[in-house]
């Protein structure tokens, strides 16, 4: 990405029509304080060290103070050494020198050189970046402080050219959540609601929310922040890296960018394991296909089947079709032909669940579910458990709604493949529901309650969801 001489945006040109759009100018302010920061001077010592350790240079001067460090180093802007202290023998630091003054820096080493977060291959390299940083706040604190007032991120390729596409991404498929008012009947076992009293919302365009997933990066060349538009400043770790759908920008203005991260399907590595809302978004889909492929497989030939999800398929076979889930996403063949057994196809769908990074149940509303089961009156318990539906991310809300609609079909067939919505409970409960803290204890004190919220919510589909 080339800079531009033009430090503003006043010359960009941005329109609504992906066909005709015109990149921003970058700011280059930063890019050419970068250029004029001082450069690492080496002082060395003139006589070699003895005690001197293996990784660092001839800029090691042994014991020596403060003061004798300044005397070495006056004049030299950008000049540096390294001593070990007189106060704490044993311990390194950094002297440099930067705006006529000696700072000295707590020098630390575990396989690459540090002074804070970042780490370097070299002391040169640490001093290099601690130059320019040092050199550009002193410079632009200023500007630093105002650069994210104005962004350009609306204005971007990555959010301009998805407007197009917005609107046939992802929708919910289903109408808003339907708040339920839950009324005392003498039966509990009938109906607690009448479905006469639910009146579904109109269809209504929803979009799932997804944060971005920023890591710390190091961008070779130079970069500009895809947010403020300005140039993205050190020599290594300069800022922040979505891994998810690629965009860049600095860890200052990672904090205020949306929530609207639409990953990209060549950056998504594997299906199983990978977080819910990251892959229906990948794929454009309302569910993980893996869900929606493994239930209408099931549905389709494995509803009569004795001890339905209870039996497990072989291990190997299961591992094949995550494999092959991982490898070929909704290309993965899991017919009768390649895997006749539907216990397999079962086993990969529970696998699939039970292996999500974040639970179809969130861990952060994981205890509001087991309070609301441990409630002794059953119109309370149902209405907490609505409660708490509601509160689900809207992909994990539809991939259970979907899911309990399917085990209702499952135990509507109890006679033959002998699958009660207890004992769906029973197999579904640690799947769908595991605590944050992976606590054996507080897992088996659990049990009895996970086995019941996916019990009722079996049994109340139609009106909890």
């Amino acid at each position: 990405m080339a800079a531009s001489s033009n430090s503003s945006l006043s010359g960009s040109s941005v329109s609504s029509d992906p066909e005709d759009y015109q990149p921003p100018i970058w700011k280059s302010y930063l890019y050419q304080l970068q250029q004029e920061a001082p450069r690492p001077k080496r002082i060395t010592c003139p006589h070699e060290m003895e005690s001197r350790p293996k990784y660092y240079g001839r800029e090691f001067h042994g014991m020596i103070s403060r003061e004798y460090a300044d005397e070495l180093l006056v004049g030299a802007e950008g000049a540096y050494l390294i001593r070990e202290s007189q106060r704490q023998p044993g311990t390194h630091t950094l002297a440099l020198r930067f705006g006529h003054q000696t700072l000295n820096y707590r020098l630390f080493y575990d396989g690459k050189h540090f002074v804070g977060e970042k780490r370097f291959e070299s002391v040169h390299d640490l001093v290099t970046d601690a130059l320019i940083t040092l050199y550009i706040e002193t410079k632009a604190a200023e500007y630093i402080a105002k650069m994210t007032t104005n962004p350009i991120y609306e204005h971007l390729g990555y959010t301009s050219l998805l407007k197009g596409t917005m609107v046939h991404r992802l929708s919910r498929g289903r109408t808003e959540p339907r708040r339920v008012t839950f009324q005392r009947d003498e039966r509990i076992s009938s109906p607690l609601v009448q479905r006469t009293a639910l009146k579904d919302t109109p269809e209504k365009q929803c979009f799932y929310e997804k944060i971005h997933n920023f890591k710390v990066h190091t961008f070779r060349g130079p970069h500009w922040c895809e947010y403020c538009a300005n140039f993205m400043w050190g020599l290594i770790a300069q800022g922040v890296h979505c891994s998810d759908c690629g965009l860049n920008v600095h860890k200052q203005c990672s904090k205020l960018v949306p929530s609207d991260c639409q990953p990209d399907l060549r950056r998504i590595k594997k299906v199983y394991s990978c977080d819910l809302t990251t892959l229906v978004k990948a794929h454009n889909t309302t569910r993980p296909m893996v869900v929606d492929m493994c239930i209408r497989e099931i549905e389709l030939r494995g509803m009569n089947s004795e001890g339905l999800y209870r039996v497990s398929g072989f291990s190997e076979h299961v591992e094949e079709v995550r494999l092959a889930f991982d490898r070929d996403g909704d290309k993965a063949d899991i017919s009768a032909s390649a895997y006749a057994d539907i216990n397999i196809i079962a086993g990969a769908l529970k696998l699939y669940l039970r292996d999500l990074p974040i639970p179809v149940i969130t861990f952060d509303l994981y205890s509001t579910f087991i309070q609301s089961a441990k409630l002794p009156n059953a119109e309370s318990r149902l209405e907490a458990i609505h409660e708490s539906l509601l509160q689900l991310p809207p992909a994990h809300y539809e991939t259970l709604r979907y899911l309990m609609a399917h085990l209702k079909r499952v135990t509507q067939l109890a006679k033959d493949n002998l699958m009660s919505s207890e004992n769906l409970g029973i197999v579904y409960g640690p799947t769908l529901m595991q605590p944050p803290e992976q606590n054996a204890l507080i897992t088996l004190n659990d049990m009895r309650q996970q086995k019941l919220v996916v019990q009722l919510m079996i049994e109340h589909e139609d009106v909890l969801f």
